[in-house]
């Protein structure tokens, strides 16, 4: 069994020489399922530009004797694409009191030792130090649960959402195409999930 990882955070430009780690860590894990997704170099580096120009941007790193097995991702939602905000604009949510999460990202190997409570208790200390934030948030691929494809014995992560306070919310969704394996570009439906920390603490 692999060792322990280290867990390092950081923030805004600290983040910039590691992108192309997360870039390759990311198409990795995502071509499994549930997103299946067939890696595009070139939209990782459109996707992640807006990490390396936010000021307030995190990644919060499981590093392995220096190299990046585990990557998880947040920045105010609006640093980022128009895609991502317009669901909560249509909501009437306003958008500077959001903190978006963007992936956790992990290699088989490292899971079930509590990286995932790292990755998640890292980024919401680090949104609400922001102190402007009322919400953080997160999309999350939608698959039908008769899906052929869907791997025997495959446990999704609502449980462990809900666990760290997070509300699914029907109907506030964004779509977003992707290469997925075996059947090329495909738009997607992704559903996002809240936690309110102003109601938390009423």
């Amino acid at each position: 069994m692999p060792a322990t990882p280290e867990v390092r955070l950081y923030r805004g430009a600290d983040i910039a020489p590691w992108l192309d780690d997360v870039a390759r860590l990311r198409l990795a894990v995502f071509r499994d399922w549930p997103y299946l997704y067939e890696g595009d170099v070139a939209y990782e580096r459109d996707y992640l530009a807006a990490y390396a120009h936010s000021p307030d941007s995190v990644f919060v790193l499981a590093l392995d004797a220096g190299r990046v097995v585990g990557a998880s991702t947040g920045l105010p939602l609006a640093d980022d694409g128009e895609a991502f905000s317009a669901p909560f604009r249509a909501a009437g949510m306003p958008v500077v009191q959001v903190f978006y999460f963007g992936e956790s990202v992990l290699l088989p190997a490292y899971r079930g030792r509590g990286l995932g409570h790292a990755f998640f208790d890292r980024r919401e200390t680090h949104a609400r130090a922001l102190g402007r934030f009322r919400w953080t948030a997160f999309c999350a691929v939608d698959r039908a649960d008769d899906d052929p494809r869907r791997p025997a014995g495959h446990r999704g992560n609502d449980a462990f959402w809900r666990k760290r306070g997070y509300v699914r919310q029907p109907g506030m969704a964004m779509r977003l195409a992707w290469n997925e394996a075996a059947r090329g570009e495909v738009e997607h439906a992704l559903t996002f999930w809240l936690r309110d920390w102003k109601e938390e603490a009423a």
